[in-house]
This record gives structure tokens, sequence and C-alpha cells, in this order.
């Protein structure tokens, strides 16, 4: 049997290798990895729990610091979130690969959010941009197709959705249910830089042209102008010359846009694609964007934002469970609150707490649904880190963080300080002029159910792929 002792022998056997410049950390686009990887190549020895149902949350951005100015704006410092009631907590790596002549690939240690979703998506390293593929010699240079999570659920006759408060053509939901080199080509006028894989040479399409083909049980988000007219015609194909949402409707799905249509959507209704928005959806908190030095003055979120057609990330979630729960064997759903990281990028502290407060009702949730179904295992994480930062609220001059900042009243009544300090500087004095950066920070994972055990330690975003299978 493959014990804890054994594994500490294996990765302390690895690091004496490493530290002797005997083995260096490889990656073959055809193998799991040797290092990362404590389990071998196919199977988790000793694991036979393998959950009926499936629950992944993924808070884009969503690390650590994310997670700690949340709980405590929000709830205090005392208070708990629904992801702390989740019996297991571990964390994950998340690095990257860098293009190149292969089999080897550097390491790229600030990853983006195609390349990580690919890792869980099919337990594979590959090149930032790239969805659900291997990496290659150059962004645009095609990789393999690597077989997704959500096509081996649906192999085995589970239900499969795929819910996001992004458009569901972004990084994050599009690893699950396409392949393409690279994570722009949304739509089909967004093809031009991924001409190989246009449906018109007899390539899969677009994301969005693959998302329907794919046949996903539930879809649910934004985007809706990667599907409509504004996305182009399908060039190819029984649907050329037609709308993305004209082959979905070809292709059976029921079609819905606002919060009325889904509430009262029934479970027979499927498959369902429910696009809510023309682009992203609508921030929950809204609030002002960082400023330099002393940052803005100190004040309480805007917590009304979310428009009323618009369905909340937990009543998707909700729905999506209700239509999705339904088959004897079971149902496999992915959930993304996208925006943590959007609004991580603008330094806009409110939008980011309104929207991984919202996540975390989502959770609620999934927690009320496995109370009644045990044999069902919640997985929740983030993709990557990101830049935000709890500081001193009561500096100031030259000990003022270099990055730029917000000032929190809390639920307490206390300031809470966050900076942002991964991009811009004093040539650059409003944060709206930038984007901030990702960070390499290994990221928080915990779980719930069936085989939650496995994540606790250290380990890797291509174990989840086994995790998630009861492996």
């Amino acid at each position: 049997m493959f014990t804890r002792n054994n594994q500490l022998a294996v990765v302390l056997g690895v690091t004496m290798c490493v530290g002797l410049g005997i083995q260096t950390v490889h990656a073959h686009d055809n193998d799991r990895f040797e290092i990362n990887d404590r389990f071998g190549n196919n199977e988790r020895p000793g694991r036979n729990k393998t959950p009926k149902n499936v629950i992944l949350f993924i808070g884009d951005g969503m690390g650590i610091s994310e997670v700690t100015l949340t709980r405590y704006y929000q709830y205090g410092v005392k208070g708990r979130m629904n992801l702390d009631k989740l019996k297991y907590t571990g964390f994950q790596t998340t690095w990257s690969l860098k293009p190149g002549a292969g089999p080897d690939y550097a390491s790229d240690y600030t990853p983006d959010s195609a390349s990580t979703g690919t890792m869980w998506a099919t337990g594979r390293k590959t090149i930032d941009e790239r969805i659900s593929q291997g990496p290659s010699t150059a962004l645009n240079v095609p990789g393999k197709n690597y077989q997704t999570i959500l096509e081996v659920f649906k192999a085995q006759g589970k239900r499969v959705g795929n819910v996001t408060t992004a458009e569901i053509t972004d990084a994050t939901p599009a690893v699950l249910d396409s392949h393409i080199s690279l994570r722009s080509c949304q739509a089909p006028k967004n093809m031009t830089s991924c001409p190989t894989e246009r449906k018109a040479v007899g390539g899969p399409g677009s994301i969005a042209e693959q998302t329907v083909d794919h046949r996903v049980d539930v879809l649910l988000g934004g985007g809706k102008g990667r599907f409509d007219g504004t996305g182009g015609l399908i060039e190819g194909g029984p649907d050329t010359g037609r709308t993305v949402l004209d082959s979905a409707q070809r292709q059976g799905y029921k079609i819905i846009s606002t919060k009325s249509e889904l509430d009262a959507l029934p479970w027979r209704n499927l498959p369902v694609l429910g696009l809510f928005t023309p682009g992203n959806m609508t921030t929950e908190w809204t609030g002002p964007v960082a400023t330099l030095g002393d940052g803005v003055p100190a004040h309480a979120c805007t917590t009304d934002n979310r428009p009323s057609n618009e369905p909340s990330l937990a009543a998707m979630t909700k729905k999506a469970i209700d239509l999705l729960d339904h088959s004897p064997h079971g149902f496999f759903l992915q959930v993304e609150g996208a925006s943590i990281d959007k609004q991580d990028h603008a330094a806009n502290a409110c939008a980011q707490l309104g929207e991984t407060v919202a996540f975390d009702e989502a959770i609620g949730v999934a927690l009320s649904f496995l109370e009644r179904n045990p044999d069902t295992l919640i997985i929740v994480t983030a993709d990557h880190s990101h830049t935000s930062q709890i500081v001193g609220e009561d500096t100031s001059g030259n000990g003022n963080p270099t990055g730029y900042s917000d000032n929190l009243i809390t639920r307490e009544g206390q300031v809470m300080r966050v900076t942002y300090g991964t991009a811009g500087g004093v040539d650059r004095p409003l944060a709206s002029q930038l984007s901030q950066q990702h960070t390499g920070a290994a990221v928080p994972i915990w779980a719930e159910g069936p085989g939650a055990e496995a994540i606790l330690g250290t380990t890797d975003h291509t174990d989840l792929f086994w995790i998630l299978q009861g492996k």
C-alpha cells in the first residue's frame, strides 16, 4: 500500500536528486508529470471513494489574500465563510509551461487562466493562452488536443454543466468543452489568430461553436455577443452562414436570457443555454478604483449593483444542480466566480469583494445539496493567485505602499487598507490605466465528500483531473 511515509520518501528522494543536479523538472506532453505527481502514471493507489456527483468551484484569481480580505470585510476577523465549513484544506501549485521545441519545456511561474484551467480539465500542463491542448513551439502553432474532465464524465453517462459570471467562452469555462490554441478565438469572427482551426478548413471552430457542439447539458453565464450575430457567422459544416445561436437551436438547446426565464425553467428542458449579458455579467458590488499614496478615503462598498434581470451566481448554481440532478449516473458541474480576477486586475476592491461574497454564497448552495446527497464531492479552489494585499492602514509618507490603495470600512467599523502593486507606477498615476498582474503563489483548495482527503498537503492543479474522478 502507498502510505504517507512512502510519499515522504519519494518527495525527499526527488528533493535530494534535484539538489544534486541529477534530475530537473521536465514535462512530456503525453505523460503525467514525474515530480509533482506522487502516485504514478494513471491512478492513486488506495483510493476507492468514487463520488456520484462532482461540483468544482473555481474562484478566478482567488488566492489566500483575496479570501482573507473578504472574510475580514464582510464577516469580521472571527467570522467564517461557507468555504471554511469544508472538511479538508490544502494547497495547489499552478505553474505552467513556456513554448519550446519539447519534449522538455521551461517552467512559467505566473500562469494565466487558460493554462491553469487546462491543468485540472486534462491533468496535463500546457502553455499560457492555450485551451485544453498541449504545448508547442509557439503560441500560433496548435498543440495536441487533450481529453477533458467534462468529456470523461459525459462519456460515463453523467450530466454535465458549466456556470460562470464571465462570458461562457472565457478561458476557465472554455477548458471543459473546447480545444483551441488561443483563448482569444472565442467566436467565429475572432478566428483570425486561429486560421487552421476554423470550420471552413475542417477545424473544430471557435470556442462558442465547440461549446454548442459538445452538447453540454447546462450552460449558464454571460457572452451572448459571442453567439449571436455580433460574434459573426459560422463558416463550414451544417450551419454555414448561421449564428452560433442558430446552431444551438438546431441542436435542441433551450435558449434563455433573463433571471425570470431561468427561474421558470423545468428540469426536462435540456440542454439549456443561458446567456444573460452580451459580455461578462454585472458585478454584485461596486466602488472606486484604488489610487496611489494614501489611497481612496475610507468608505463602505455599494452592494446593489447587479440588475434584477440578471441571476446571481448562487441562483445559477442552484438551478444548474436542480437541472442536472436527474440522472442515475450523477452529474459534473463547474462553477466559476470569474470577476474576482477581473476586478483584481482593475484594482477595484469593492467589486472584487462582492464577487467573492457571491462565490461563497454559491458554495453554500452546494453545501446544502451535499447534506442531502452525501455521495457528492465538492472541491473549491482558485486557478491562480493575484495581487491584492491587506497592509497597514496607519502608514504615511515613505511608509505608504508603492502601489494603488483603497481604504474600506469593515463590518467591525475598522479601516482595512487593500493595496495593488503588481503593475503601474508614478508614470501611470491612475490604476484604471493598467491591468494588475497575476502572482505565482500556490493557491488554497478546500474539499468535502467522497475522496476529498486527496487534496490534503500540497498537490498540483494537474492532480485535480484525477481527484475529481476518485482516482
